[in-house]
């Protein structure tokens, strides 16, 4: 078992902070709240830092789900950073969705001070973490990833490693930009559904057997069908990933006309007050 410190102890940091702690890790939390740390300390044990640094003293993996790109150099850099704790030879894990940038950037500075870094940004959202089975998506050295991976293990369904340093937010970026799509065209089937007078959810029991079938049709219908929306990813951290898609598209050259209209239609949401609506929300505005 492994000397572990986890930084962010949001929805989704809180319980795979949990999952390390149920192996049998030694885990240090931090968060920028205290009150949330010292819970999470009472409910599993472990320790709680009052900053990154000294969460990260003595660890062999610091983990970390932080909130954006300025949140995520604010727990590594810096005296109270995490980077100024951490020995030579230990690993930095960010599960954190930021950019493949911020992302370079902070490898190369931990590489610099004979720190690993892996960029690990995790999909499968609030329910994913409470049952230990998201997915995984890796970018880093190989020898660092394949360190860091049984580590992983403890809240992963699938943990791959698909590149360099970056190729795990790059594949973050292609998760988000298929479901702003997928969530769009099942918001306008079941608006429409609904306009023509067809029992939605019979309707989805038939069709999401065949080619219409995905994740968010099989868990998600039902919440629309009935307007609840409290049960995912925040329609606010949706445009945030959304913001860095579309931003990497234009440096790369590639096209996202869907995404780019999907994350105007979020735009709505967000002023009719929606914002910390899940993302299935985008029914809302067709309605």
């Amino acid at each position: 078992m492994a000397k572990l410190a986890f930084l962010g102890l949001g929805v989704m940091g809180y319980p795979m902070a949990g999952h390390l702690a149920a192996k049998g890790h030694q885990v240090t939390v931090y968060n920028r709240s205290p009150a949330k740390a010292a819970a999470w300390v009472a409910q599993h044990g472990g320790a709680s830092a009052p900053t990154p640094q000294k969460a990260a003293e003595g660890a062999e993996f610091v983990m970390a789900c932080v909130g954006n790109d300025d949140d995520l150099r604010s727990v590594c850099l810096g005296l109270d950073g995490a980077f100024a704790g951490m020995a030579p030879g230990a690993i930095f894990v960010d599960h954190t969705t930021v950019s493949a940038q911020v992302t370079r950037e902070l490898a190369q500075t931990a590489a610099a001070k004979g720190l690993g870094f892996v960029d690990a940004p995790v999909s499968g959202g609030q329910a994913g973490a409470e049952n230990g089975v998201l997915s995984i998506m890796c970018g880093g050295p190989l020898a660092q990833y394949d360190a860091a991976e049984p580590v992983m293990a403890a809240y992963a369904r699938i943990c791959r490693r698909l590149g360099d340093s970056g190729a795990g937010q790059l594949a973050k970026m292609m998760n988000q930009i298929c479901i702003a799509g997928l969530m769009q065209g099942l918001a306008e089937a079941l608006a429409f559904g609904q306009k023509a007078g067809l029992d939605g959810a019979a309707v989805v029991e038939v069709i999401s057997q065949g080619a219409a079938g995905s994740w968010q049709m099989v868990n998600r219908h039902k919440t629309m069908l009935e307007d609840k929306f409290d049960f995912g990813f925040a329609v606010d951290w949706m445009r945030k990933d959304l913001k860095i898609c579309l931003e990497t598209a234009d440096q790369i050259g590639a096209a996202l006309p869907v995404t780019a209209l999907v994350d105007q239609f979020y735009k709505d949401v967000q002023v009719m007050g929606g914002g910390r609506n899940d993302t299935s929300s985008l029914i809302r505005r067709l309605r």
